[in-house]
C-alpha cells in the first residue's frame, strides 16, 4: 500500500499561510522546523500536520501562483477529505477566507473549494456514502 505522506509548498509568509491550514486542521500542529538555505537564497521551514501526514513549508518564496484559469503547466488543486464540510467551512471563513468556487452537485458527495493564503486552490470533500461505485461517479 502507497499513501500520501506529505506535501510541500513554497509560500511568501508561514504564518500567513497556517491562518488557512490551522482553521482547516484543527487537530494539526507544528512537527518541526529549523532555518535553511535552497539554492543560495535563506528560508525557514516546518512541518505542520499529525504523526502520519503533514504539509511542509518553505518561505520566501516570490511571484504569483500559476492562473487556474489558464493553462500553465503546474499544480491545479490538491485535496483533502472531511467528515464535517460545513464546520471546516465555517472554521476557513471565520479565518478569514472566502469560498472560492462551489463544487458539482452530487447527492453522494458534497465538495469546495478555497485559496490559501498563496493562491493554491484546496479541495474539501465529503462522501455519504462508502461504496466507491458512488463516491467516484464520473
Amino acid at each position: 500500500m502507497i499513501t500520501l505522506e506529505h506535501i510541500n509548498l513554497v509560500v511568501k509568509d508561514i504564518e500567513k499561510s497556517l491562518q488557512f491550514y490551522r482553521a482547516a486542521f484543527p487537530h494539526w500542529h507544528v512537527r518541526g522546523g529549523d532555518k535553511g538555505e535552497w539554492s543560495g537564497k535563506p528560508r525557514n521551514w516546518l512541518h505542520f500536520g499529525d504523526d502520519y501526514q503533514y504539509i511542509a513549508f518553505a518561505d520566501n518564496g516570490v511571484g504569483d501562483n500559476r492562473d487556474l484559469a489558464g493553462h500553465q503547466v503546474g499544480l491545479a488543486h490538491f485535496a483533502y477529505v472531511t467528515s464535517d464540510l460545513k464546520g471546516t467551512i465555517a472554521r476557513i471563513e471565520k479565518a478569514g477566507f472566502a469560498i472560492h468556487k462551489d463544487g458539482t452537485p452530487d447527492k453522494y458527495r458534497e465538495n469546495i473549494y478555497f485559496l490559501d493564503a498563496d493562491g493554491y486552490e484546496v479541495e474539501f470533500v465529503q462522501y455519504h456514502t462508502d461504496l466507491p461505485e458512488l463516491r467516484n461517479r464520473y
